[in-house]
């Protein structure tokens, strides 16, 4: 039984269209789906190169932040009241008002215990006190500028708290003065 000529060709035809199918199931398509696993891989390493690099970045700033924090937290314990210079403090108060003709009526401190949270606490990490000064004085507008001036340029973190001016009924020049005070002081 010999195959005519055309039977041959499409033997031939089937035969290609057969090893066509077969290298294309057992070896281009499970080549293709490597190459898509691999594109999968190198694109999550870039992004998680990119993630990598940004969170160094992040680090950097981070690091830079602390850094800034450190020096603020540096300047404010300069300037931070401590138990002595509490007392020149108030001696300075009493003290500014004379040159300026002012008359202190009251000094009045009070005091209030601030502790911080044992997490935060370091081994010399001391405790802080908030005081707050009420002071009420007579002077006039212009003395009390001086003086809130001086008190301004101290070297200690001070804050104004309360400030109330009232005209003196029995006083006509002077201003009667309510100045509230907050400072902290840290004992060693």
């Amino acid at each position: 039984m010999a195959l005519k000529r055309r039977e041959k060709i499409l033997l031939v035809g089937v035969l290609i269209a057969i090893a066509i199918f077969l290298f294309d199931r057992f070896f281009d398509t499970p080549t293709n789906r490597r190459i898509l696993s691999l594109k999968g891989e190198v694109k999550a390493a870039e992004a998680k190169l990119s993630e990598l690099a940004l969170l160094s970045k992040g680090l950097e700033t981070a690091e830079a932040e602390i850094i800034r924090l450190e020096e603020e937290l540096k300047g404010l314990s300069e300037r931070t009241l401590r138990g002595e210079e509490f007392r020149a403090f108030l001696r300075h108060l009493a003290q500014e008002s004379d040159p300026l003709q002012m008359k202190v009526i009251s000094i009045t401190p009070s005091e209030e215990k601030v502790s911080l949270p044992e997490e935060k606490k370091g081994a010399l990490s001391p405790d802080a006190r908030k005081v707050s000064v009420q002071l009420v004085l007579h002077s006039t507008f212009a003395k009390l500028g001086s003086y809130l001036k001086g008190i301004e340029e101290l070297p200690f973190l001070i804050q104004v708290e309360a400030l109330q001016i009232e005209r003196n009924g029995e006083i006509q020049t002077f201003l009667q003065v309510t100045l509230g005070l907050k400072m902290y002081i840290i004992e060693m």
